[in-house]
């Protein structure tokens, strides 16, 4: 299924979960802290050491076009919401194209947390410059330890910390669920594959997937 991965204007659309099929699920679990690392850990937890995690009630998405909507649900979870993802996705306009925009995402989120918590910041750019990423950090770091998730839409290949890739040449929606080293690494719940739900990638590396499109914290 062909998407289109810019858009004329604001941000630019997001396209396919990954190359194949439909994703079997929906899958739920808990999303378990990436290998090495502390367990993942409630949204009361005090920020310790420079890093916190949400708790979140993961869902793999139930098939390859609602990514957005799926990484949006995870986000919510972190704060105790069950959100049905299908009406979820009539309200954001998803289609077998794919959730078009972060801005369709933004107005969701900010209806369900029941305040304008959330805004869109885009990356326009092929990469993320220095101060595009100092704000990505910041923004993550002030949602996390206000208990809500970041969702970004990316698009591309990200090497994680572990250095597996991650591939989403069509686009994807994310979750960013909680930090470490004060911001400079993010761990990420991602819908698209259960088997790899959860993982811990750099700022750096989260920005420049980011670039030419945006995230909403």
């Amino acid at each position: 299924m062909r998407t289109d991965i810019f858009r004329k204007t604001a941000l630019t659309v997001a396209g396919l979960a990954f190359t194949g099929g439909a994703i079997a699920g929906p899958v739920t679990a808990a999303v378990a802290a990436p290998t090495n690392s502390k367990p993942t850990t409630t949204v009361s937890q005090d920020r310790k050491g420079g890093e916190r995690e949400l708790g979140v009630r993961y869902e793999a998405q139930p098939n390859f076009y609602y990514c957005g909507p799926a990484a949006a649900r995870n986000a919510l979870s972190v704060q105790g919401k069950n959100i049905d993802v299908d009406g979820m996705a009539q309200r954001m306009g998803t289609t077998e194209a794919g959730t078009n925009s972060i801005n369709d995402i933004t107005p969701v989120l900010n209806k369900e947390t029941g305040k304008d918590a959330y805004q869109s910041v885009e990356i326009r750019d092929a990469k993320a410059d220095q101060k595009q990423t100092d704000k990505l950090r910041a923004d993550i770091v002030t949602a996390i330890d206000e208990g809500h998730a970041v969702v970004a839409n990316i698009a591309g290949t990200a090497t994680d910390t572990d250095g597996t890739t991650h591939s989403f040449e069509g686009g994807h929606y994310i979750s960013v669920v909680g930090y470490r080293d004060n911001g400079n690494t993010v761990t990420i719940a991602d819908s698209a594959d259960p088997t790899q739900a959860s993982y811990r990638m750099s700022v750096d590396n989260l920005a420049d997937w980011i670039a030419t499109r945006g995230y909403t914290a």
